[in-house]
């Protein structure tokens, strides 16, 4: 019971689920919100004036019905938040028959948001705090406060599916994420490998390449070439662990930034100027681009691309953006841009994706070059 008291009341809130929810049409409908914020809030302030002892508390009023409505796309727990520690007090102000009338209906709607798209325990308790505060504000209307947990109940159970679908989204696109880190672990086995062949090769040939080692330092390269190969060993258990059921292991070596030009389809263009870099770094490039020409042609068909892939000091930067196409094919996991993020991250990098004016896409991935 505390714990949801402090979650509703106190706790942090980066759901931004009115922001998803509405997409592209956020702006509008915010605007809207906003507009009939700012109706209700002149309706409130004017009525306020007119009292007789009215003074310039009218600044209050306005503020406390128009901000919640600026927070309410950012965070609807924030916006009630603002609105319910403003509640009581406005309505102390806001003294007659039905001069707090405003209130109730400029709140409702932030409690609508909260029941929409909540979990139940913050549900419960947004739901029970405002039914307090609108018996203590309009005393000599029960039926009010009555049909606040009436319409958060009704409002909940229509957001139910909503929920369920948010909840099945995160679950997938965590996921997704796994399936992703196994892989590049799978992929990364090759890299870490062929590097310690060549210690082993190294050790193993010193003997012969060193003039004068002693035979301590010959035991010394033996130990480590033997250390290496151990470790050879064990990265392929763990590689036979992370394989899925039924996968077979791979022969071919792991693609790398020299490959990338073989991905470009005929008429797109493609400018790779840089080739000393990191396997591991060289790796990700090419998945990148790989993901992202696959989203053109399953998303954006017939749309041109560019591929540009150029060293900016110690960092890959890799461009990849395409002009607008047709109807999208649909098909693929959608969980593309989760697997190009988890192996940004690998090396510290940073990915970003966005539309164009032109109704096109970029996707720019910008990862540390490290040590080579």
């Amino acid at each position: 019971m505390f714990r949801a008291l402090y979650r509703t009341v106190l706790g942090p809130d980066r759901t931004r689920v009115l922001a998803r929810a509405f997409g592209r049409w956020r702006v509008p409908v915010h605007a809207a919100l906003i507009i009939y914020a700012f109706v209700w809030g002149v309706v409130a302030s004017a009525n306020y004036v007119r009292q007789q002892d009215a003074d310039g508390w009218w600044v209050v009023i306005f503020l406390s019905t128009v901000l919640p409505y600026v927070l309410l796309i950012r965070s609807p727990l924030y916006a009630w938040r603002v609105a319910a520690l403003g509640f009581y007090w406005v309505g102390l102000l806001c003294v007659g028959d039905g001069a707090a009338a405003f209130q109730y209906w400029t709140a409702i709607p932030l409690l609508v948001a909260v029941a929409a798209f909540y979990s139940r325990p913050i549900v419960i308790t947004a739901t029970l705090l405002s039914a307090v505060l609108v018996a203590l504000t309009e005393r000599q209307a029960a039926d009010l406060a009555l049909f606040v947990p009436m319409l958060a109940a009704v409002v909940y159970l229509f957001g139910a599916r909503g929920r369920a679908e948010r909840e099945l989204e995160e679950e997938r696109s965590s996921n997704a994420a796994l399936e992703e880190r196994a892989r590049i672990a799978r992929e990364m086995h090759d890299v870490v490998a062929h590097h310690m062949s060549l210690v082993v090769v190294r050790c193993e040939t010193a003997p012969y390449r060193l003039n004068g080692l002693s035979d301590e330092a010959q035991h010394e390269f033996a130990e480590l070439g033997e250390a290496a190969r151990e470790a050879i060993t064990d990265m392929q258990r763990l590689l036979g662990v992370l394989r899925t059921n039924g996968e077979a292991p791979q022969r071919e070596p792991q693609p790398g930034i020299s490959r990338i030009p073989e991905l470009v389809r005929p008429g797109d263009e493609a400018e790779v100027d840089v080739d000393d870099v990191p396997e591991a770094v060289g790796l990700t490039a090419y998945r990148i681009v790989q993901e992202a020409l696959t989203n053109v042609t399953r998303h954006a068909p017939g749309g041109r691309a560019s591929v540009h892939v150029h060293r900016d000091g110690d960092r890959l930067d890799v461009l990849v953006r395409n002009t607008a196409g047709g109807p999208s094919r649909g098909g693929g996991s959608g969980q593309g841009l989760v697997g190009m993020r988890e192996r940004v991250a690998v090396h510290g990098g940073t990915l970003t994706v966005k539309s164009t004016e032109d109704g096109g896409f970029v996707v720019r991935a910008r990862i540390p070059l490290g040590d080579k």
